[in-house]
């Protein structure tokens, strides 16, 4: 299939599957007029790439996802480097939660500083 193929059934743009290609997550075999080519297979890719993006991981943070596609498991959370991405994500999210906790804790409390009335109607 060529690129605006794949774009629609996927639903991500060209330029997108262009950007995965330059960075070395999707492949492209070229036809003989040109143009670039897809297989059944890069729907899963790129699906994996998009879910992925969607979630907050970066384009490097997929590429063991990928990888591990492309070593023939059925899921791109089948292999260790996987895991590994995983569970530094959920690191990061549980350190971005604690930082926010934080924040909210100050602002908290600089408002009950400010209007003491102000906190029984903002405070969960």
């Amino acid at each position: 299939m060529r690129i605006g193929e794949l774009a629609d059934r996927t639903g991500a743009s060209t330029r997108s599957l262009r950007y995965y290609e330059e960075h070395g997550l999707l492949s492209a075999r070229r036809g003989p007029n040109g143009y670039r080519e897809y297989t059944e297979a890069d729907i899963k890719l790129v699906s994996e790439i998009r879910a992925l993006l969607t979630v907050g991981f970066t384009l490097e943070d997929a590429r063991p996802f990928v990888d591990c596609l492309r070593a023939g498991h059925s899921s791109g959370g089948d292999c260790a480097a996987s895991v590994a991405v995983y569970r530094r994500k959920l690191t990061e999210i549980d350190d971005e939660i604690r930082v926010l906790l934080t924040r909210r804790a100050e602002v908290s409390a600089q408002l009950s500083q400010t209007c003491s009335g102000c906190l029984g109607i903002e405070e969960k």
